[in-house]
């Protein structure tokens, strides 16, 4: 079996060779599912040390973007095991970038991380104005909406949104997690979100709580 906390440390310090090579050699072993998704968890607390790291400057963008390719890469070699698990899907989510916004590093990993932890992951993409939001939910009626925007200028397009969604009568037939550089506690009730996250794997973590 891999070494779990070596893994995590591995993810934390951005080396890609251990990481990889650890990764490889675990899934040439014909691991069950349950011991894939201990791998991903592993993989996540790692990126909460790269997140920390951020945080106190001693990592910059590039390297959580570089952090985020890591991971999915992980992630990709995981799924062909990760999907022997029969287990039901947990739930749903959408995601996307809000309007006027093109970074999508934290929307693709927290999608990543979801995926693997069972969620069904509608990803819109980048720049999604609240209309598109409104019509996937009134499509795929998931449990969960993610809004992700990582300029302060996408604090009004998520409010909108959440706007949107109230006139189209959807707003409580969903939980919203908003997540990104400008979000804090005050944004959360601003936007009208029930939660919001700095952190993929904490925010995942709260979308878990939901549809328990």
């Amino acid at each position: 079996m891999i070494d779990l906390q070596v893994l995590t440390q591995a993810v934390g310090d951005l080396d890609e060779k251990a990481i990889l090579t650890m990764v490889k050699d675990f899934v040439a072993t014909n691991p069950s599912g349950e011991d894939a998704q201990k791998v991903v968890f592993a993989c996540q607390q790692g990126m909460a040390i790269v997140g920390d790291l951020f945080e106190k400057n001693e990592y910059y963008v590039g390297d959580l973007i570089f952090a985020g390719e890591l991971l999915s890469q992980t992630i990709d070699l995981l799924k062909p095991v990760l999907s022997s698990v029969v287990t039901q899907k947990v739930g749903s989510i959408v995601i996307g970038t809000v309007e006027g916004d093109l970074h999508d590093i934290g929307k693709n990993i927290f999608g990543s991380m979801a995926e693997a932890a069972g969620f069904e992951v509608y990803d819109l993409g980048i720049d999604v104005s609240p209309g598109a939001f409104v019509e996937k939910v009134k499509e795929v009626k998931p449990q969960i909406i993610g809004m992700s925007g990582v300029l302060t200028l996408a604090i009004d397009p998520m409010k909108n949104t959440v706007k949107a969604l109230n006139e189209a009568g959807l707003r409580d037939s969903v939980k919203i997690i908003i997540g990104g550089n400008p979000v804090n506690a005050d944004a959360c009730k601003q936007i009208g979100a029930d939660a919001f996250t700095t952190n993929a794997a904490e925010g995942l973590k709260t979308c878990q709580g939901w549809v328990k």
